[in-house]
């Protein structure tokens, strides 16, 4: 199992490697000028060529490459074009809401979903089924910006629950935090309920004709003790894997989410950075995005060496 796990852990170093060279090259042949965001448009060309000596613009293109990569290796993300502060900075402030929301999310979603999509499997072709697949096709079909505003419109408006937007810390106390914290969560919750919920019950009904299960049943064994230790955790391995991918979504893609409740997380400052072409927040966004992919990725085949017997070295 440690050779498997060490094997996987080696092969996330070529491909985050792939992922820097195509960043850095992308956004320094795309069009644009970073020195001419910076002097504005009534700089002289004599201004423009002092700042890009100072950005290193005109060095060879390797000697910018192999220069970013030593600045990346040392934790040093850049400086902000328009606002002159440190990129790691702004991310480690935008990072935090974020990944609490989607954290709050996706638990969530795996304590409805996977008993929805187990029960929908062991009650296949009845009305529960139908009931969990009907709601499993309005989670698709509806957007994400009109979920919100609904639930914005019950609880915050008419209601008065919950506020209707913005964000505190789980440091400034749980009740504010899960308060603020709850609609973009049950928002975003609804899509990934009906993506995991689907998948528990196609995976389950697929473990649920093993013959095991049948010797299990025939020997007596109780209802929930079959579906949740044996079926379950033989069918864990897809659901896992939609599980990670999905987590990983929630990460990279709450622009929308982020802006109905205006929540001030990397999704908002992706969008700001591009509208701005400021490169270096660009740049960061992109390979953490990826850096989350990758190592989800590696949770998830990690966790698969706990339910795939075969893997065992």
């Amino acid at each position: 199992m440690l050779v498997y796990i060490l094997k996987r852990v080696l092969a996330t170093i070529p491909v985050m490697l792939i992922v820097a060279i195509f960043v850095f090259l992308l956004l320094r042949l795309t069009p644009g000028d970073p020195a001419a965001i910076l002097a504005g448009d009534a700089a002289t060309p004599a201004q423009l060529e002092r700042i890009r000596d100072r950005l290193g613009l005109n060095d060879p293109l390797l000697t910018q490459f192999f220069t970013w990569i030593g600045q990346l290796l040392r934790g040093d993300l850049g400086v902000s074009l328009l606002s002159n502060t440190s990129v790691a900075g702004m991310l480690g402030d935008r990072l935090g809401p974020t990944i609490n929301i989607a954290l709050m999310t996706i638990t969530i979603s795996v304590l409805l979903a996977v008993p929805m999509g187990v029960i929908a499997a062991w009650r296949h072709r009845t009305w529960v089924d139908f009931l969990v697949m009907s709601f499993s096709v309005l989670g698709f079909s509806v957007p994400v910006f009109v979920i919100g505003y609904i639930l914005i419109q019950i609880f915050a408006i008419e209601l008065r629950w919950v506020p209707v937007q913005g964000y505190k810390a789980p440091s400034d106390g749980i009740g504010p935090f899960f308060s603020r914290a709850i609609l973009p969560s049950l928002t975003l919750a609804t899509i990934y309920v009906a993506l995991i919920a689907r998948m528990t019950r196609a995976s389950m009904l697929e473990v649920l004709g093993e013959d095991y299960i049948r010797t299990a049943r025939a020997k007596g064994v109780r209802e929930n003790v079959v579906l949740f230790r044996h079926a379950l955790r033989n069918a864990a391995v897809p659901i896992l894997t939609i599980i990670g991918t999905g987590f990983a979504l929630l990460i990279s893609g709450v622009v929308v989410t982020e802006s109905v409740f205006n929540i001030p997380g990397i999704g908002r400052l992706t969008v700001d950075a591009i509208l701005a072409r400021d490169y270096p927040v660009i740049q960061a966004m992109i390979l953490l995005t990826a850096g989350i992919y990758v190592f989800v990725n590696l949770l998830v085949d990690v966790s698969y060496s706990f339910f795939d017997p075969r893997i065992r070295y």
